[in-house]
């Protein structure tokens, strides 16, 4: 339950999905998450790095930690179920019900 705590504040998930291809600066950060207040993203940082999902890295940037790549891997998953399930919707005919 703390984990989906965690990813259910608004805006962490974004931010580790931002962070999935490698580091990045704060400022890179918050104009990939459509440029969310400043202080918002310094509190989701802070609290995945406290959580040891992310870490700050060389050259004042943020990366994710191995425990943040193993929570990026299992995103992976949910991210490819969301595309089938973007498909299914968009799909001509689709009343989004079943029998």
């Amino acid at each position: 339950m703390a984990a989906l705590d965690l990813f259910g504040r608004r805006w962490t998930l974004r931010v580790l999905w931002e962070l999935r291809a490698g580091p990045l600066g704060f400022r890179a950060l918050q104009q990939r998450c459509d440029g969310m207040s400043s202080s918002v993203l310094r509190q989701r940082l802070l609290e995945l790095q406290e959580a040891r999902l992310v870490e700050r890295g060389s050259e004042e940037s943020y990366c994710l930690t191995a425990l943040g790549r193993e929570a990026r891997d299992e995103l992976t998953g949910l991210h490819a179920w969301a595309e089938r399930w973007a498909a299914e919707l968009d799909a001509p005919g689709s009343t989004g019900q079943e029998g």
